[in-house]
């Protein structure tokens, strides 16, 4: 699922927020002893990722589908998107690690048709005690305290998401996302909007 972008930050009551990373969007394939990670654009960064593929392919399931970002975070633990091509050496920075947004498949079963709260469960379960493979940051539970969290933070944004959603592919109102205007344009060099 892709989050169709909006104005300012927003609630919707009932909804799930999370941090929206700037990193690389991925989906994780596991089957048996093959992974891949395959970018939104259908690009496969598997040997680009030796550890975070290792990292899968040790979960104990024998298949597992996972919709996520691959970040590198700073020392304050934000997101750092220029990372991921190259940082300078006295940066304190922690390896990639796979953010997982969603469970899509687990063992012989589809979950795209469940609800996002039973697949968020279920990616929770897959990645518990993982190092390297995390479920998304949630936020505060009023999206408008979410978005407060995100500025304090300085986060990139958040993600609101509507827990009731099945998994549908290509862009969706039941997953929206607010940006910060010109997020770190200054530090980086480039506006992300």
């Amino acid at each position: 699922m892709q989050p169709t972008l909006v104005a300012t930050s927003f609630h919707r009551s009932g909804w799930v927020y999370e941090e929206k990373y700037d990193g690389w969007r991925m989906l994780a394939y596991k089957h048996g002893h093959h992974v891949r990670l395959v970018s939104r654009s259908g690009r496969d960064h598997t040997r680009r990722l030796p550890d975070l593929v290792g990292a899968i392919g040790a979960l104990s399931l024998s298949a597992v589908i996972l919709d996520g970002e691959v970040c590198i975070f700073d020392h304050r633990l934000v997101s750092r998107f220029e990372w991921l091509r190259a940082r300078r050496r006295t940066e304190a920075a922690t390896p990639p690690i796979f953010m997982g947004f969603d469970c899509l498949w687990v063992g012989g079963h589809d979950l795209r048709e469940q609800e996002l709260r039973v697949r968020r469960a279920r990616l929770e379960e897959v990645l518990a005690g993982q190092d390297v493979l995390l479920p998304a940051r949630r936020l505060a539970d009023h999206g408008l305290k979410a978005w407060a969290q995100v500025v304090e933070r300085g986060y990139e944004g958040l993600v609101g998401k509507d827990p009731a959603a099945p998994y549908r592919g290509g862009r969706t109102l039941a997953w929206l996302k607010a940006k910060v205007p010109n997020y770190r344009e200054g530090e980086r060099g480039w506006d992300t909007s």
